[in-house]
């Protein structure tokens, strides 16, 4: 069953109301064994010397780190954040809008889109008669966005409410357009970038998540 946006219910409201950010409540080993599957991951692609496709899934985590403080900073100053995860549905919550399994996966799902697009990043679709074109790295990302952006109405749509959409205005169209779509356009041009400003863009990204999750973790705001 999918679910295209939040409906603003009491049950919607109550579930959020209930969750339990870091709590080892649920916790169990499959923790790990998901932890390592990222890791084996990361370094067969850094063994195998395929770094743009590291600098694709750093670049698209480290957005989606960005997108989870914005969120949980939502959920802290309007009461409820756009979107939430329920405690029945994971092992471990991170923050109000990311469980364990769900970042680990977003950790991998900018590697994903790179390797999807064709060898040739710079290939541009529909480019004839002196027309430049269409971006393999735009298309791909556009269909990895919408295709993330199903997934999550399903998620919205399941009986233990494994995402809670409260706001009426939220929810699939919203989600595709302002979140999904630059996760992939970061993972799928950030790679590309000239090497002074693919680092610089990666060192601020990260150095911005690493800050924030200091100061507002310990200030009881995420």
């Amino acid at each position: 069953m999918l679910k295209f946006w939040g409906d603003g219910s009491a049950l919607s409201k109550s579930l959020v109301q209930s969750i339990k950010v870091r709590s080892t409540e649920n916790f169990n080993w499959t923790f790990i064994f998901i932890l390592a599957v990222v890791f084996y991951v990361y370094w067969s692609e850094i063994h195998k010397k395929n770094y743009k496709v590291v600098y694709a899934g750093l670049a698209l985590y480290g957005v989606h780190w960005l997108y989870e403080i914005a969120n949980a900073v939502i959920g802290h100053i309007f009461g409820y954040p756009l979107w939430s995860v329920s405690n029945q549905s994971t092992t471990f919550i991170l923050l109000v809008g990311v469980c364990w399994e769900l970042s680990m996966m977003f950790s991998l799902a900018g590697i994903i889109s790179y390797k999807m697009m064709p060898e040739d990043t710079n290939k541009r679709y529909f480019a004839k008669n002196g027309k430049k074109g269409i971006s393999c790295k735009l298309v791909v990302a556009i269909e990895m966005a919408l295709l993330f952006a199903l997934v999550e109405s399903f998620l919205a749509g399941t009986s233990n409410h494994s995402f809670i959409w409260v706001y009426k205005w939220w929810g699939v169209l919203p989600v595709f357009i302002t979140t999904y779509i630059p996760f992939f356009l970061a993972s799928n041009y950030v790679p590309d970038m000239e090497t002074k400003k693919r680092n610089r863009f990666l060192i601020c990204e990260w150095a911005l998540v690493a800050l924030l999750l200091i100061i507002l973790i310990p200030a009881g705001i995420i």
